[in-house]
């Protein structure tokens, strides 16, 4: 079966391209809206509730310390995420494309 080739031009203008381009910002808007739930709900918890991060587990941690590890540790979890579904989904989709213009 030979290979068609297509002009940068077509590829750009297909569905495909397309719907490449629409999954790839659901993913990175819902990855990032994710992200800023958590950021800013830590923000805005020390913000308008000090009391309940500066109760004590243990003898002398602060609740409010674990909860930011908590809050970078998620911001990790979320770029691996990202990465794990870029690997697995989106690369191959953008080389599929890139093979169509050869």
């Amino acid at each position: 079966m030979a290979k068609t080739t297509k002009s940068v031009h077509e590829v750009l203008e297909s569905q495909q391209f397309k719907q490449l381009v629409a999954k790839r910002w659901k993913v990175s808007i819902t990855l990032l809206i994710l992200l800023f739930v958590i950021y800013y709900g830590y923000i805005l918890l020390i913000g308008y509730n000090k009391p309940l991060l500066a109760t004590k587990i243990g003898e002398v941690t602060p609740l409010g310390i674990p909860l930011g590890v908590l809050v970078i540790v998620l911001s990790w979890v979320l770029t691996v995420i990202y990465v794990i579904w870029a690997n697995n989904s989106y690369d191959p989709e953008v080389r599929k494309l890139k093979d169509q213009l050869k």
